[in-house]
């Protein structure tokens, strides 16, 4: 088949929902919310140029399920139905093309930048981050049996409030060094209670909410999670860790597993620095990973890191190693680069390229591609174009001042309500 014959199947899902082609949009953090965490205009828009851009599947950044603890200012949180009609006009917009759309369910746990915390962090364990992290981050306060019983729940409830909207399906983030991503790690959770020690106890977390999840939405609607192949740290969650996870999750009636790694220590899911050549080669960052749990595991696959051209996208297909494409970085510059390639165009390769400003401690700095690419998502926001040319150093300055300020006046905010 051509590269627009294969990645224009459709996919059937294990609870009987069926996505229209291959692509899917991994979520990205917007951060286009309100001051206070409600649903924008700007994600209305965002998310229709996306959905007409032809991908199949668009999953959002980073919904909170607690508005005391969130990840960066300008977040959505998920708490309660007072935004429920922006909410459904946001779900529409994802669908107008036929298309899903999924809310990607989340809790930060100590992933909350000092200057946005206002009160205590949260983690299963009080590890503080290594030194090159620890003064950005607050050392974490131990969760109690009730605290964690409560997060559980607010997971659930945001599922239901998200199938209420219109959303098609939901993912829990169970990677990157969030919350659920720290109670599977064994370097986070150093708990010595049934939510810790043991893989079984360790991954107990995930597991309640998963079941809490479905039984608020019910069997036939997708459920998903995105689960590091490994958090690449000393002591931290192993490659076969990871297979045992999914293959438990499976079991239980997962609809798809998005396969990542790494975390704010240690960034795999950011960039190709430090992978085999062969690995850039071919695109994709986690597909080894891939291979294996496919022999583990019949579930739906995503594989998410690194895609640029129809080709690598289309050859992942075919070696059965994975169902879905996930791709972001190249959706924040050409939004229809699903469409180009199903079109049949011949040789489409996304113009997404590293963004460098030439100064290496500015380029060694994670947040720095990160903040360039989140300003092509806010132009998309306001109705504009993404602009490839924009200067890397003035991204960098309007995101980071941006933060700065929001992350003042939530602090002010949260002080007084």
């Amino acid at each position: 088949m051509s590269h627009a014959q294969t990645l224009g199947q459709s996919l059937a899902l294990p609870c009987g929902a069926t996505l229209g082609n291959r692509f899917a949009k991994s979520a990205m953090s917007e951060a286009l919310g309100t001051i206070d965490n409600h649903a924008t205009e700007e994600l209305v828009r965002l998310y229709q140029r996306w959905a007409e851009g032809g991908t199949g599947l668009l999953i959002t950044g980073n919904i909170m399920v607690d508005r005391h603890h969130t990840g960066e200012p300008n977040n959505v949180v998920l708490e309660d139905e007072t935004d429920m009609a922006l909410l459904q006009r946001w779900a529409e917009a994802g669908k107008s093309q036929s298309g899903h759309i999924w809310v990607q369910l989340n809790h930060p746990g100590k992933q909350i930048p000092r200057m946005l915390a206002s009160g205590d962090t949260l983690a299963p364990s009080a590890v503080p981050f290594g030194k090159e992290l620890k003064s950005a981050f607050k050392t974490p306060r131990a969760l109690t049996e009730a605290e964690i019983r409560d997060i559980i729940q607010r997971f659930a409830t945001s599922a239901a409030i998200a199938k209420k909207a219109g959303f098609t399906g939901v993912q829990i983030h169970g990677a990157h060094g969030y919350l659920v991503s720290q109670f599977l790690s064994g370097h986070h959770n150093r708990r010595e209670d049934q939510w810790g020690g043991s893989l079984e106890n360790r991954m107990r977390f995930p597991l309640e909410i998963y079941r809490a999840i479905r039984k608020a939405v019910g069997d036939a609607y997708p459920v998903s999670i995105k689960l590091n192949s490994a958090d690449f740290q000393r002591g931290g969650f192993t490659e076969e860790e990871s297979m045992t996870v999914a293959e438990t999750l499976a079991a239980e009636g997962l609809d798809l597993l998005e396969i990542s790694g790494g975390n704010y220590e240690n960034p795999a899911m950011a960039g190709a620095k430090g992978v085999r050549e062969s690995t850039v080669a071919r695109e994709a960052y986690f597909l080894d990973y891939a291979n294996e749990i496919r022999k583990r595991v019949s579930i739906p696959l995503m594989v998410t890191g690194g895609f640029r051209s129809a080709k690598a996208m289309a050859d992942a297909i075919d070696s059965g190693a994975t169902d879905l494409v996930g791709i972001a970085r190249p959706l924040a510059v050409e939004p229809d680069l699903p469409n180009r390639i199903l079109a049949g165009q011949n040789g489409v390769v996304s113009r997404v390229t590293p963004r460098k400003t030439g100064i290496k401690a500015i380029d060694e700095m994670a947040m720095m591609e990160v903040s360039w690419f989140s300003r092509q998502l806010h132009r998309m926001g306001k109705g504009k174009d993404p602009r490839p040319d924009e200067s890397v150093l003035f991204s960098l300055f309007k995101v980071a001042a941006g933060m700065g300020m929001g992350s003042l006046r939530t602090r002010r905010m949260r002080a007084n309500s």
